[in-house]
């Protein structure tokens, strides 16, 4: 199996055997029960569904009902796919975090933290205006000139302005697995990973 879906604990931090006070990320992983396999002569690629985290039938659409059924599932909040060519005998079968060792370096991947509308300095790490004086008034944090006048006589796209930050998708590559406790589920990681405590994440090989 390629990565399991998870969920982020928290942050804290450990003490490597050389002393080094070393931050990390507490992740829930698994347990991930596999829910379809996607095939090219019926979907037309190849994939595995994974579920992860129980839900109640009572907040599940008749259809999606059915469709845990068939994987001989209880009702699951979040459905993931890997791509990749899977048996279809692995249908029902569920993985946890010892799919994992230590010292893996893996690519983990989640919703970051959204912070709404903006400015340059907070969006873009803009400096502002270093000194107040010599009439600066209230441009201490402002973005400076867009784009010239009569020619192109427009705003080019990509333009780093103020905006909507955060809540995107993010990847971080290449963490390292510190420890695993298989009997918690859980997989301390090295440094930090994209998302708030408790929001759901995907770890990858």
């Amino acid at each position: 199996m390629p990565g399991l879906i998870g969920k982020k604990i928290g942050m804290t931090s450990i003490f490597s055997e050389e002393g080094k006070n070393i931050p990390c990320t507490i992740l829930e992983v698994g347990p991930c029960m596999v829910t379809q396999i996607k095939t090219e002569e019926i979907d037309g690629y190849n994939a595995v569904q994974l579920g992860y985290d129980d839900q109640k039938e009572s907040r599940v659409g008749k259809a999606a009902l059915g469709h845990f059924k068939n994987a001989k599932s209880s009702p699951l909040k979040k459905l993931v796919e890997f791509g990749s060519d899977f048996d279809e005998a692995l249908l029902g079968v569920t993985y946890n975090a010892d799919l994992f060792q230590e010292g893996d370096f893996v690519s983990i991947s989640g919703t970051s933290k959204g912070k709404g509308f903006q400015g340059v300095v907070k969006r873009h790490n803009f400096r502002g205006v270093g000194d107040a004086t010599h009439g600066q008034h209230n441009r201490l944090r402002a973005p400076g000139s867009i784009g010239a006048a009569s020619y192109p006589a427009r705003v080019f796209k990509g333009m780093r302005m103020a905006g909507q930050t955060g809540n995107a998708r993010v990847k971080v590559d290449n963490l390292q697995v510190v420890k695993v406790l298989v009997e918690k589920n859980m997989v301390v990681v090295k440094g930090a990973v994209p998302g708030a405590k408790n929001s759901y994440i995907t770890i990858e090989k």
